[in-house]
Order: structure tokens, then C-alpha cells, then sequence
């Protein structure tokens, strides 16, 4: 496998060694000595499973706030999505920046999103199930989000607002205006 780094600091976009033939497909999904090379030793302790019904649907954008902030290894595993990352570190040169990229089952790919960044995703077929990875336990005190279409933070999701399928608490989440960021960069760099 190899991870490739993308425009925001320390956001991978890992992509597999996929073994093909005629029984089907075979590939590692995760292996912690490569994530130590790119000085992502971490320790996932939680594995999530999300399954959406309909496209269009949008999760997110969520994070969890210090002590209890989560890095994540997000991947689709039927169907497709756009997954999503925000920059929400402080002092960051990439700060309110996001990057987009495409999950599918076909495609085997995952997203490394590190703690101090928003992270969602919006469904682009039918019936996806999406699998992630998590180094920090769900924290219902310290569970917080951003709306998913704020005009400040220009995301394409592709997905148009009137026909995305939100909970209601993701529809109530602030916007980027009302954000104290509680992440620092400096503290995000000197963690690695």
C-alpha cells in the first residue's frame, strides 16, 4: 500500500496493493508500519460502520474536541461517496481548507484524517456502507460539527442542498462564522 500525501498537512489519501484473478480481489486495508513511516504511529481503537439508503446523503462534517479529539481511516465499502476533511487547526497555513476525494468499493481507497480536522461525507450511490477506523472513543461531551453547506468553507459535495438527506442535528450544526477552533497547529506538529 502507499499513502499519498494531499494539500493539507498530514491528510493521506491511502491507496492499496490490489492482488486481481479470478476468484476476485485481495488487498491489505491497513498496516500500521507503513502509517509509522509517514510518522502516523497511531493507535486505532474503535472500528464505526455507517450504511446510508439513499444518495445524497450527507454526514457531517463532526470532530471530537481535545482530550477526546479522533484521527480517522475512513473507507467505502459498497458504493461510492465524497469524503471530506476541513482544517480546523489554528495557525495552520491550510486553516479552513478542505480537501475532497472519492471513495468507492471499487476503487479500494481510503482517507486518513487526522485529529484537529472536520470530517464528512456525502453518498453518490445507493445503499453505501462506509467503515472507519478511530484512535480515540466516542465522547458525547466533546462530540461537536460544522453545517455541511457553509458558503465560507466551498465544498463540493455533489450533492445539491434540496436534495441531501441530513439527521436533524447535522441540519442545527453551526456555521464556520460562529467556529472558536479549540485545535492548534503547533500542538498538531509537535504530536506528530
Amino acid at each position: 500500500m502507499q499513502l499519498e500525501p494531499l494539500e493539507l498537512d498530514s491528510v493521506f489519501l491511502m491507496k492499496p496493493r490490489r492482488f486481481e484473478d479470478e476468484r476476485g480481489v485481495f488487498f491489505e486495508t491497513y498496516r500500521r508500519a507503513v502509517f509509522a513511516e509517514h510518522g502516523l504511529d497511531l493507535d486505532f481503537i474503535q472500528d464505526n460502520f455507517s450504511r446510508s439508503t439513499h444518495p445524497g446523503t450527507v454526514r457531517g462534517l463532526h470532530f471530537q474536541t481535545p482530550p477526546h479529539a479522533q484521527a480517522k481511516l475512513v473507507r467505502c465499502v459498497r458504493g461510492a461517496i465524497r469524503d471530506v476533511a476541513v482544517d480546523l487547526r489554528a495557525g495552520s497555513p491550510t486553516f479552513g481548507r478542505h480537501v475532497a476525494v472519492e471513495l468507492s468499493a471499487a476503487n479500494g481507497h481510503a482517507l486518513f484524517v487526522p485529529a484537529g480536522f472536520a470530517h464528512g461525507f456525502a453518498t453518490l450511490e445507493p445503499d453505501c456502507e462506509v467503515a472507519y477506523k478511530v484512535d480515540a472513543y466516542y465522547a458525547p461531551d466533546h462530540d461537536a460539527g460544522l453545517i455541511w453547506n457553509d458558503p465560507a468553507l466551498g465544498i463540493d459535495w455533489g450533492v445539491d442542498d434540496a436534495d441531501a438527506v441530513l439527521s436533524p442535528k447535522d441540519r442545527a450544526l453551526p456555521g464556520w462564522a460562529d467556529f472558536e477552533t479549540p485545535f492548534s497547529f503547533s500542538e498538531a506538529v509537535n504530536h506528530a
